[in-house]
């Protein structure tokens, strides 16, 4: 048991975990890029940063309490001018209790940005050895290389798919299941029916407009997180791979003096 815990205990800091859920790690990240996301969804910062809870939380809260306040709904009149139904639009009720927890949701996502980049850099100074390759009775998940492309064009056509592609489940699972909520409750799909056959009113009408506000952002976040996390995976299965052959294939009296190679 002891030994056990000796060899839990034996590095501080791991760069990445493989698990059959997807591959979780540390990386650099720009923080207003982190925290203009939190600004643009409640939620979505923390997601990026594989905060998943947290980031769950913070997105029911914004759909929730930014439906009951009606918030995108006076968007849309304020980006047609009528400001003054914007304002009847409201209700200060709930819209009062949106704020706080709104720039919460950025100032928090900031925050752990920065200390997760400081993370970061302990960990890749320490260099410890990480697992690679995840097997169980659901799932196999291993590091290998993937086109970030692909996952951009997967996920154009249905946010979550890009997420699949690069073995994200959580998040695929979370994309997925939202997206199918948006779509239903906005009418979007029926306006694009209509909008086929040419009827360009009705197909405005039926839409809902306070829903539809929601899909810009789910499409965005969604392309945005599969190209960054295949790029980074990318990294990691190439980093993983060079420490490996060192380990095990490089001469131990290998050395670089001054650019020149002394073996």
């Amino acid at each position: 048991m002891d030994n056990f815990k000796n060899l839990d205990n034996k590095y501080r800091r791991y760069k990445a975990h493989v698990s059959i859920f997807g591959t979780t790690q540390f990386h650099l990240r720009n923080p207003y890029i982190i925290a203009w996301w939190s600004a643009a969804f409640p939620g979505f910062g923390h997601l990026l940063l594989s905060k998943y809870l947290r980031g769950l939380v913070l997105f029911i809260w914004e759909v929730f309490v930014n439906y009951q306040s009606k918030i995108n709904l006076a968007l849309v009149h304020s980006f047609g001018g009528d400001i003054e139904l914007a304002k009847q639009t409201l209700d200060t009720r709930w819209m009062l209790m949106y704020i706080p927890v709104y720039l919460f949701a950025i100032w928090d996502s900031y925050r752990t940005c920065v200390d997760m980049n400081k993370v970061y850099l302990l960990a890749e100074k320490e260099n410890a050895p990480f697992n690679s390759f995840s097997i169980g009775a659901l799932e196999i998940n291993y590091l290998d290389k993937r086109s970030p492309f692909m996952s951009v064009f997967w996920s154009i056509f249905m946010p979550g798919l890009g997420q699949l592609h690069i073995h994200r489940i959580i998040i695929a699972f979370f994309s997925l299941v939202w997206t199918i909520a948006f779509l239903y409750f906005s009418h979007l799909l029926e306006a694009v029916h209509l909008l086929f056959l040419g009827e360009i009113q009705k197909a405005t009408d039926i839409l809902d407009k306070q829903w539809l506000l929601y899909m810009p952002s789910m499409w965005g976040f969604a392309i945005f997180d599969s190209y960054i996390n295949t790029v980074e995976n990318n990294k990691l299965f190439e980093k993983e791979q060079q420490d490996f052959l060192k380990r095990n294939y490089q001469n131990a009296k290998f050395r670089v003096n001054k650019g020149k190679v002394v073996s």
